[in-house]
């Protein structure tokens, strides 16, 4: 359970510090309005509910597909085909830039571990001599 916490927190710190960069932001917008469009493309078109559209756009955006829908229409068809395509792109950008944040996090709290064990060790050095 604590290595979970820990996970979390690592993650809520990195989308944190990914909220400070202006790509991850625009990147971020982009995903909302694509989750906005086609929840009310999919609730116009294939009769969905507002709900059920939305489930299948967040299902759509982050590759894990849906079972049991498939586009009636051939507007619904080819808005499918396009919104797969733009989306699946954007999502990962999303998450390329989360995974960079988090990286970077641990780097920089490497380093501050670096530069700590290095003073002690100097200070300790220097008390010995």
């Amino acid at each position: 359970m604590l290595s979970f916490l820990l996970t979390v927190k690592r993650l809520l710190s990195g989308v944190i510090r990914a909220f400070k960069q202006d790509n991850f932001r625009v990147i971020f917008v982009l995903i909302l309005l694509m989750l906005l469009s086609g929840t009310i493309f999919y609730t116009a078109e294939e009769n969905l509910s507002v709900l059920d559209a939305l489930f299948f756009c967040v299902a759509t955006l982050s590759t894990v597909g849906h079972p049991t829908f498939v586009p009636q229409s051939d507007l619904g068809k080819i808005f499918t085909m396009v919104y797969i395509v733009v989306g699946t792109g954007l999502f990962l950008a999303l998450i390329a830039h989360l995974a960079y944040a988090i990286m970077f996090q641990n780097e920089e709290k490497r380093d501050a571990t670096k530069v700590f064990l290095h003073k002690a060790r100097r200070k300790r050095s220097n008390s010995d001599e």
